[in-house]
């Protein structure tokens, strides 16, 4: 690996080209993953994930759950690879994320999933993975080669193909505009300035990251990157789940990181965020303008806008890492591809 964080930048500003590429390796498998989704439609979707992944998964079951009313559980893979039970899936849809395609877990729960009845497909980066060559359908994330060990350009590719997975299940042409308009804006993303919170976030020795709807999965692998990359404590969290003990936390020396969606769920951000303030604690929040704030780009689809509120955190999260003296390509006790069962 290289130093001075050389690898992740480098996946990180080709992230907007990678999507742009996506639509066309997404065309036909998705087509065949509709036509038998609508044939056969399931009650009920599980997802398998582990990792960075398994917050693309939450940001799926927002989106499946949010356009098309149909409930999205995750599977516990140990239920198939320690329990060895067979679940009851016959006509249900279980989908696999996976950046590598090469963990034993998510393999032995796909073979289980589809001797269930199941419909097996896998968002994941290598087409020619074990897991690719189990499932049913492979949604190719079209991300390259990612040469750093923390994922960044596979999770923003695993977050669009979820993208176009909902736009093209719920016909929603909106959401199929949005992602037109989103290799662009992820550009216009990185160049934003969030550096009202890099000094905290060096200084802290442990944070909260808040989101809701479509960004709860984001604030989740925020938190992911800053353990990562900064051998920094960082939790997670729903804001409304956070109001449910943990904000007993709260102090001055605790920043907290909010992610705020643009749609019906902000206002609670919002509030949430007065409340912390009026607590004393350090507060920033994404859609404020810099200095003071994290700036975010004008609204246009609130489930794209998610998307690009990660790439521009990633930049931040390489600048914590640097300023910390960590070297970002050489994540401490991490391997680029994790096996377990």
């Amino acid at each position: 690996m290289s130093d001075g964080g050389i690898n992740i930048e480098a996946d990180w500003q080709t992230g907007p080209d990678a999507v742009r590429r996506q639509g066309a390796a997404l065309q036909a498998p998705l087509a065949e993953l509709l036509r038998r989704v609508r044939r056969t439609p399931p009650n009920f979707v599980l997802t398998c994930a582990r990792g960075s992944s398994a917050h693309a998964a939450t940001f799926g079951k927002h989106l499946l759950e949010r356009h098309l009313g149909i409930p999205v559980g995750a599977f516990a893979p140990n239920v198939a690879t320690i329990y060895r039970r067979r679940m009851t899936l016959a006509g249900q849809l279980f989908l696999t994320v996976s950046q590598s395609g090469r963990s034993d877990d998510l393999i032995e729960s796909v073979e289980m999933a589809k001797a269930a009845g199941a419909l097996t497909a896998a968002i994941v980066n290598d087409g020619e993975s074990p897991l690719a060559k189990v499932s049913d359908i492979v949604l190719p994330m079209g991300a390259g080669p990612e040469l750093s060990v923390a994922a960044t350009k596979t999770f923003v590719t695993s977050l669009s193909a979820w993208l176009h997975l909902a736009a093209a299940w719920a016909d929603l042409d909106d959401l199929r505009a949005a992602i037109e308009r989103l290799p662009d804006r992820l550009a216009a993303a990185m160049r934003l300035d969030w550096s009202a919170a890099l000094q905290p976030l060096c200084d802290a020795k442990s944070l909260v990251s808040l989101g809701r709807g479509p960004t709860l999965a984001i604030a989740r692998e925020a938190a992911l990157k800053l353990k990562e990359t900064s051998n920094l404590h960082a939790e997670a969290f729903s804001s409304a789940e956070f109001h449910h003990g943990p904000i007993a936390l709260v102090e001055s020396s605790y920043p907290a990181l909010l992610f705020v969606p643009t749609d019906q769920a902000a206002a609670g951000l919002r509030a949430l965020a007065a409340d912390l303030r009026r607590k004393n604690a350090n507060v920033f929040m994404t859609g404020e303008p810099a200095p003071e704030g994290l700036p975010a780009l004008p609204p246009d689809h609130p489930d794209a806008d998610a998307v690009c509120l990660i790439q521009t955190f990633y930049a931040l999260a390489i600048r914590v890492a640097q300023s910390r003296g960590i070297n970002v390509d050489l994540p401490r006790h991490l391997q680029k591809i994790t096996r377990t069962r």
